[in-house]
């Protein structure tokens, strides 16, 4: 996949991103060299090989799953403005 010196420009421009020209070249560089980073990588073959969440063989150390806290849900909601059923009521932000 190669883009195009407009397609760059539309991108800026739906992004909200003023460039120049030289700006726009530039960019349409960087981007055709990751797509084509992108492409070197998906034509390898990975059949058999399995993901792994690290590249190296570790093990996470976790710790005891307790509870540290004690329950404050009462006091908070006591001085909350508003409270139904347990819940927070705020205003309607977003109609």
């Amino acid at each position: 996949m190669s883009l195009t010196l407009e397609q760059v420009q539309r991108i800026a421009l739906l992004a909200r991103i003023e460039i120049s020209e030289a700006e726009a070249a530039s960019t349409q560089g960087h981007l055709n060299g990751i797509f084509a980073l992108i492409e070197r990588m998906q034509a390898v073959d990975t059949r058999g090989v399995e993901p792994m969440a690290h590249a190296q063989d570790l093990g996470q150390r976790l710790r005891a799953d307790a509870v540290s806290e004690t329950d404050r849900r009462a006091a908070f909601q006591a001085v909350a403005p508003e409270t139904e059923a347990g819940l927070y009521l705020v205003p309607k932000v977003i109609e």
